[in-house]
């Protein structure tokens, strides 16, 4: 029996966006909602480790999968099947509540049926910015969604400042910051055997393709690999997304030979907590360099424009792909250096946030009907409303 006969589908198309709701999923089944997951994107691609199948662990959760894609499908075309898609599933399966994450073209798709369906969707980290096409989707998604769950003080009144009512908008934090500060149980050594790691000092890579600079992308690639694999160092390097540019840099990072590289298409979000837990440093242009490193008090070389204005923690350091004397300096004074934790995403206490908002009444009394919000109207007292959950 669902909790209030309500159902809760998640949306999910990639490792990282899972990596979000995951636990917050398992906390409301837990509590006795009914949620089901929506299972697209690169989970669904072999080349990027069929990361569905951890989907599939959620105990107590139904999964319902659909290939959205072929590889090398243009993003205007994965947008228009996702909304045939998820169209004919939301007709048939008709739930209460659609949770989508950030800025992927799965989650603009599946707010945009919503919002044509009036069909209450919420979501979760809106109002960040970044240095690519990103940043729009992820503002037309918030124009879509009727209510927002954020990260930071930042974020929040950047989705006011789009005309959103703050009764709509909740300050959490970052839900997957809640299991980088939870004892795992796991301890490095299984992980490294997992996987096939032959050290035990290492930086982690994860370098993305930018959509507006593919024509760059594979020198970008060419130039940081190169200066990382001179310098004799260790580095476990985890396949990009499948945005636009990343056969070429996935060609690239197959030609890497050294033994001083590990290449893994994907692995299980809570190994990879413990990995960056031990690692030396987070090297590329991931949200993990820029969110979860500095929670974790970890060195991070935020390579490119990717994550542009995203955050600002003295942990991070900023280069383009081609500077290698900023690379090799980095390397040799961040190596294995370790900084106070920064709590500008999260105390690690977002999950219980979550589900408490989805418990309150006021939560589905929200109107589905949205109006302009004139920004002028901001205070700082409606900002204060929903600072709360995280201290």
């Amino acid at each position: 029996m669902s909790k209030n006969g309500k159902k809760i589908i998640f949306v999910t198309g990639t490792r990282a966006d899972f990596s979000k709701i995951k636990e917050v999923s398992k906390r409301l089944i837990s509590r006795g909602w009914d949620v089901s997951f929506f299972v697209t994107g690169m989970h669904m691609l072999r080349a990027y480790g069929s990361t569905f199948i951890e989907v599939r662990r959620i105990e107590g959760a139904t999964t319902y999968e659909y290939v959205n894609q072929r590889e090398g499908d243009s993003l205007d075309t994965i947008y228009a099947k996702t909304v045939i898609g998820f169209s004919d599933w939301l007709h048939e399966h008709k739930p209460d509540l659609v949770v989508v994450h950030g800025d992927r073209v799965e989650a603009k798709a599946c707010a945009f049926v919503c919002a044509t369906n009036y069909v209450r969707c919420l979501h979760i980290e809106g109002g960040e910015v970044s240095g690519t096409i990103d940043e729009v989707f992820r503002h037309c998604v918030s124009k879509l969604a009727h209510h927002h769950f954020v990260c930071s003080e930042t974020a929040q009144r950047n989705v006011e400042s789009l005309g959103e009512d703050p009764e709509r908008i909740a300050l959490i934090g970052s839900p997957e910051l809640d299991i980088h500060a939870r004892d795992l149980s796991i301890g490095i050594d299984e992980v490294l055997f997992h996987y096939d790691i032959p050290f035990v000092n290492y930086g982690v890579v994860i370098f993305h393709p930018v959509t507006s600079e593919q024509k760059s992308m594979d020198e970008q690639a060419a130039s940081l690999f190169g200066t990382l694999d001179a310098s004799g160092k260790n580095y476990i390097v985890i396949s990009s997304n499948n945005d636009p540019g990343s056969r070429g840099i996935m060609d690239i990072v197959g030609k890497l030979s050294s033994s001083n590289f590990v290449k893994l298409a994907s692995m299980r979000f809570e190994y990879f907590s413990i990995l960056m837990r031990n690692a030396a440093c987070i090297i590329g242009n991931s949200s993990a360099g820029v969110r979860e490193a500095p929670f974790l008090g970890i060195p991070t070389l935020n390579v490119g424009t990717r994550q542009t204005g995203r955050a600002h923690s003295n942990s991070i350091t900023n280069v383009s792909a081609n500077d290698s004397y900023v690379i090799k300096k980095f390397l040799e004074a961040e190596w294995d250096k370790r900084y106070e934790p920064s709590m500008e995403f999260g105390n690690g206490l977002s999950v219980s946030a979550f589900c408490d908002e989805l418990e309150k009444d006021q939560f589905w009394e929200v109107p589905k009907q949205k109006y302009f919000r004139p920004p002028f109207s901001l205070s700082f007292k409606s900002v204060s409303k929903h600072t709360r959950a995280v201290t």
